[in-house]
């Protein structure tokens, strides 16, 4: 039997100085509290980027949400999950302003949903109303803020957009008044990886993480033990970023990674097409996040990875051909102009470097690739890779299950969209083809007595 495996769900085993140059509008804060952000733009989150920033309402619903300029409703969404109750507003200035996780509509815009709603005999409703019959102004009441939809608990998350692309843009940037925030970024970690057949760190072609800790004053200490490499290598960092007055962690809006003085790399999130935003998912080490759930934020970029915030000289790869010292500094920044510098050095070494193991199964990220064996099979077509790899597949028979269990790669590999399996059934007894299901098996771990 054959199961489509959606992209949303399936793996592989595989100084307010900086701010960028769009045109400042006089846009007012959508709540009338003292602005607090749970989360920023740009966050990672799993297989997205954060496409807005999240208000805090003081840990409870109902706060008074306003229309930031003027406009007219362009879409409203009501579902049990996702964005739960959510209003879009369209601006003259060429941007849409998105409202979600609401507790209700006001008035007329609640009596138009409720019309809708029995006319469509359905709760869930996505609408979009004529433009000019909902026109709003600056700074009127539009709803109340609430917790509906996939929400954690009480907040507002607020989005700006490119009307025309839809992409999501910062938000941050629009605002004349800035959240205050002098706090620098948090490094937590750095990272090596050895291009495979090109490079090698400590001896080893492995990726090679480690934390950074901190003195008693708080000030990141030096990596923990002595770096060197020969070959070509790719760097990542793990870091967050902090608010005035707040405990929560936000992502680092730029990263600029320097060998010997040069910037190499360097990543803004500024904006993103919602499209791309799978992509986080080369952005970061996966495999760390899948295993570890850490996010490394690598320095370099794969050949599938098409986002447009970079900046990168040989896509941030390092060749360390010579024997010296080659000194290294992160530079995380914060929208506001926080800077945290970290300074470390790789020593180029001369080390052998483990030749490319003899690949069976090698699929290229530029192909349309299969494998297919008697009881399996899997179909990734073009546009779905990174990265080219080495597929690997092992089986053990299941008296359990109604098939044998398959073992789809020894290591994460993330898809763009989706996958084909196909696996075959050892035992057919239920009636409803339906019910049968693929399903993913932890690893057993017997506990120790």
């Amino acid at each position: 039997m054959k199961f489509n495996i959606l992209f949303s769900c399936v793996f592989l085993f595989f100084s307010m100085a900086r701010f960028p140059a769009y045109t400042q509008h006089p846009y007012t804060n959508p709540l009338d509290i003292p602005p607090a952000l749970s989360a920023n733009f740009g966050e990672l989150r799993s297989n997205h980027f954060h496409s807005g920033i999240d208000f805090k309402t003081q840990q409870t619903v109902n706060k008074p949400v306003v229309a930031i300029a003027n406009g007219y409703i362009s879409r409203i969404s009501v579902s049990p999950g996702g964005y739960g109750l959510a209003l879009y507003i369209d601006h003259p200035s060429g941007h849409t302003s998105v409202y979600a996780h609401l507790n209700s509509f006001s008035s007329p815009i609640a009596d138009f949903v409720k019309e809708k709603q029995y006319e469509q005999e359905s709760y869930r409703v996505e609408l979009y109303p004529e433009p000019g019959l909902l026109i709003v102004k600056k700074g009127q009441q539009i709803g109340l803020s609430g917790n509906t939809g996939s929400s954690g608990g009480p907040h507002l998350h607020f989005e700006v957009r490119d009307t025309q692309t839809q992409d999501p843009l910062d938000p941050l940037s629009f605002f004349s008044q800035a959240i205050p925030d002098t706090q620098k970024p948090d490094i937590r970690g750095i990272a090596f990886y050895p291009v495979e057949g090109k490079g090698v760190v400590n001896g080893s072609s492995d990726p090679l993480r480690m934390n950074i800790l901190k003195n008693k004053s708080g000030i990141p200490l030096a990596p923990p033990q002595a770096i060197n490499a020969w070959g070509r290598i790719g760097v990542a960092v793990k870091a967050y970023d902090r608010m005035n007055g707040q405990s929560n962690i936000y992502g680092v809006k730029h990263v600029r990674l320097f060998v010997d003085e040069k910037q190499v790399f360097s990543s803004s999130i500024d904006r993103f097409p919602f499209s791309k935003t799978r992509m986080l998912n080369s952005f970061i080490d996966f495999e760390e996040w899948r295993e570890r759930s850490s996010f490394y934020m690598k320095s370099f970029i794969e050949p599938g990875n098409t986002l447009k915030f970079y900046d990168a000289v040989n896509n941030g790869f390092i060749d360390i051909n010579e024997e010296r010292d080659y000194r290294m500094r992160y530079e995380l920044e914060d929208h506001n102009g926080n800077t945290l510098v970290y300074s470390f050095v790789v020593g180029g070494q001369k080390q052998p470097v483990a030749k490319t193991d003899s690949c069976k199964n090698f699929m290229p990220w530029t192909l349309h690739n299969t494998f297919v064996d008697f009881d399996f099979m899997l179909d990734i077509p073009s546009g779905n890779l990174y990265n080219s790899f080495c597929f690997s597949h092992r089986k053990t028979g299941s008296t359990v299950y109604y098939s044998d269990i398959h073992r789809v790669n020894d290591s994460p590999v993330p898809l763009h969209q989706n996958a084909t399996v196909w696996i075959k059934l050892n035992v057919d007894t239920l009636d409803n083809k339906q019910q049968y299901g693929i399903v993913e098996i932890t690893e057993y771990r017997p506990r120790k007595s």
